[in-house]
């Protein structure tokens, strides 16, 4: 009995005296993340400052707990906010139920929704945890023009950007 307790001591004072000590100072310091990390979600835009969400609901589909709301509404010329017919009008995530799987980033057509990595997440009310799309789209891009825009007839036809063949 005394060589496990004389054991215990020695695993202790050796951490204590001969290891180097790993101290994150947390709100001045930020830890690092994996590359693969889930965080919080963020809605992405174009160069040209379109918003990248068509508003078709899939990554809603794709969810497991059912934490994604959109509704979408209809794009014209005098007022576009994504290259499609449509844009999401409303995008809520409630953080209380996401479990951070990633299926509405793999079910997104136009990489519009994608988990970030922002792992400051607490809310001190249950109305704080439902991030709306204000909260989750990205700021204008350098040479973009905010949303909603004026564009020609016609310039617009596809929403869903023309993919190409991965090259090696």
């Amino acid at each position: 009995m005394i060589v496990e307790l004389a054991r215990g001591m020695w695993t202790t004072l050796r951490a204590l005296f001969f290891e180097k000590k790993v101290t994150v100072q947390y709100p001045e310091e930020k830890k690092p993340v994996t590359a693969r990390f889930r965080g919080r979600h963020v809605l992405n835009r174009y160069e040209n400052g379109l918003e990248k969400c068509i508003g078709c609901s899939l990554c809603a589909a794709a969810c497991p707990s059912d934490a994604i709301f959109v509704e979408s509404s209809e794009n014209t010329d005098e007022k576009r906010f994504s290259p499609g017919e449509r844009y999401a009008s409303t995008y809520e995530i409630n953080m209380l139920r996401c479990i951070y799987c990633g299926f509405c980033e793999d079910a997104c057509p136009t990489e519009a929704i994608t988990l970030g990595d922002n792992y400051e997440l607490s809310f001190t009310d249950r109305r704080d945890a439902i991030y709306t799309k204000e909260m989750l789209i990205v700021p204008v891009p350098q040479g973009g023009e905010p949303t909603p825009q004026v564009t020609e007839p016609g310039v617009y036809t596809r929403s869903v950007p023309e993919m190409k063949d991965p090259v090696d």
